[in-house]
């Protein structure tokens, strides 16, 4: 992790906080993604403040990745999707629609994502969260460490 800065990761994870709390406060909703995507088919009456917050958060994502090409990439190499692994021979769209797809199954089976469960859960002091969260982390670090993509 040689591209770590601390400084991008305090305002990262501030304005996380900040457009959670916000959701929170103004809606009365928790910020759990996969909820909020999950709850758009079929549509349900709250469809409209769902994709409001679910394009601005791919929007925001996309203006900053270009006003500010090399934040929280060590320089001024544009940020990028992680390929697959290339000794496995799968294409990266395929690999990623495998990845979305096993995010989603475990999203279900878990009854919640990282944002609802780690961001959420963990502020409300939830064990339930804070036992989803433990199994988030250790399936990631049991991905890098069969995949080798960090």
């Amino acid at each position: 992790m040689e591209s770590f800065t601390p400084l991008t990761a305090a305002i990262g994870g501030s304005l996380i906080g900040l457009a959670t709390a916000v959701l929170w406060l103004g809606n009365g909703r928790i910020a759990g993604i996969s909820g909020i995507f999950g709850q758009l088919l079929p549509p349900v009456q709250t469809v409209l403040w769902r994709l409001v917050f679910l394009v601005a958060m791919v929007v925001s994502a996309f203006v900053v990745a270009r006003l500010l090409p090399g934040i929280g990439m060590g320089g001024e190499v544009p940020a990028t999707l992680v390929g697959a692994p290339p000794a496995w021979g799968i294409p990266t769209p395929v690999w990623l629609a495998i990845a979305g797809l096993l995010t989603g199954i475990g999203t279900k089976i878990g009854n919640g994502c990282t944002s609802g469960h780690g961001v959420c859960g963990l502020a409300r002091l939830s064990r339930r969260s804070l036992v989803a969260v433990l199994v988030f982390f250790g399936v990631a670090m049991l991905t890098v460490a069969v995949t080798g993509v960090v």
